[in-house]
C-alpha cells in the first residue's frame, strides 16, 4: 500500500519565529529548529501533490523543500497567515501550463476573490488567471490519472470564526483551533497521525494551549502526534524534553519535518 508523505512547511504562529523585529522570545536562536515560518503543509500521495494553506512564507518553503508541482491547494480559513502567499503560485502555473484547483469554504473564497481577484478572473489583457475556485461542500476528492486522495473537512472553532481541519488517509491536520465539538471529535478518532495546534503554555482566546492540546490528544487517541503553530514562547529542545516525560508518541513540529504514514 502506498504511503502518504507529509512535510511540515511551516509550524510557526502568525508572526513566525523570530518576529520581523528580531524577537525570539524563549526560543533559542542558535537552534535552527526554532526558526519557524507560518503554518502550511505539503501532502504527497502517489503522483498527487497538495498544499494546505499558502502562508506568506510559501515561496521559501517550497524552494527549501524542492516543490515544483502542485495539483491543488486547500485552505483552512481566510486569515492572512494562511492565505497571503497565494500570489507566489503564479510560477507553478507557468511551469505546468495548467490552472491550479483551489478549495476553500464560502467565507474564505469570498475573501480570496476580494483580495486576489486577478488570480481567478481575467482583468487584464496581459495576465491570465491561474486558479480554479472550488467551494468545499463536504468531501474533497483530488484525482490525477488513476490515482485519487480524499480530504474530509472537520469544522473547528478558531476564536470568533470557524476554520477547517482535514482528515485524509488516516491523518488529521488541525492547525488553527480553539475548540472541537463532540460530534466532530467522533469523526477523527484513532488516526495514524494527528497534527494539531499548540500555540503556547498560557491560555489563548483563539488557539489551543498545551494543556488543551493534551486534552484533545487524549480524546482523539492518535498513534502519533505532532504539535504545530508554535509561538516564540516555546523552545524546541526544552519542549521536546517535556513531551518525552509525558509520551514518546508526541513531538514538536519543526520546519521541514517529513513523515510517511
Amino acid at each position: 500500500m502506498s504511503k502518504t508523505e507529509v512535510t511540515i512547511l511551516g509550524c510557526g504562529s502568525s508572526l513566525g519565529v523570530p518576529r520581523i523585529d528580531g524577537y525570539w522570545g524563549k526560543a533559542n536562536k542558535k537552534n535552527p529548529k526554532n526558526y519557524r515560518t507560518r503554518c502550511s503543509i505539503f501532502v504527497k500521495y502517489k503522483n498527487i501533490n497538495v498544499i494546505i494553506d499558502t502562508s506568506p512564507d510559501i515561496k521559501n518553503q517550497m524552494l527549501k523543500n524542492s516543490i515544483k508541482k502542485i495539483d491543488a491547494v486547500i485552505y483552512t480559513h481566510e486569515h492572512a497567515d494562511q492565505t497571503h502567499g497565494i500570489n507566489e503560485l503564479r510560477p507553478i502555473f507557468w511551469l505546468n501550463k495548467k490552472k491550479i484547483d483551489v478549495y476553500s469554504d464560502k467565507k474564505t473564497s469570498s475573501y480570496l476573490f476580494k483580495s486576489f481577484n486577478y488570480l481567478f478572473f481575467k482583468n487584464s489583457k496581459y495576465y491570465e488567471p491561474i486558479l480554479n475556485n472550488k467551494i468545499i461542500k463536504n468531501k474533497i476528492v483530488i484525482k490525477k490519472n488513476k490515482n485519487s486522495i480524499r480530504f474530509d473537512p472537520i469544522r473547528v472553532s478558531h476564536g470568533d470564526i470557524d476554520a477547517n481541519g482535514y482528515l485524509f488517509n488516516g491523518i488529521v491536520y488541525i492547525s488553527d483551533c480553539s475548540s472541537i465539538s463532540k460530534n466532530n471529535l467522533k469523526k477523527i478518532l484513532n488516526p495514524n497521525l494527528l497534527i494539531i495546534d499548540c500555540l503556547k503554555f498560557k491560555k489563548h482566546a483563539t488557539h489551543l494551549n498545551f494543556k488543551k492540546s493534551l486534552f484533545y490528544i487524549n480524546k482523539i487517541k492518535p498513534k502519533k502526534t505532532i504539535l504545530t503553530n508554535l509561538h516564540s514562547d516555546i523552545d524546541y529542545s526544552s519542549f521536546k524534553k517535556k513531551l518525552k516525560m509525558i509520551s514518546n508518541k508526541i513531538i514538536p513540529a519543526f520546519d521541514g519535518l517529513k513523515i510517511k504514514i
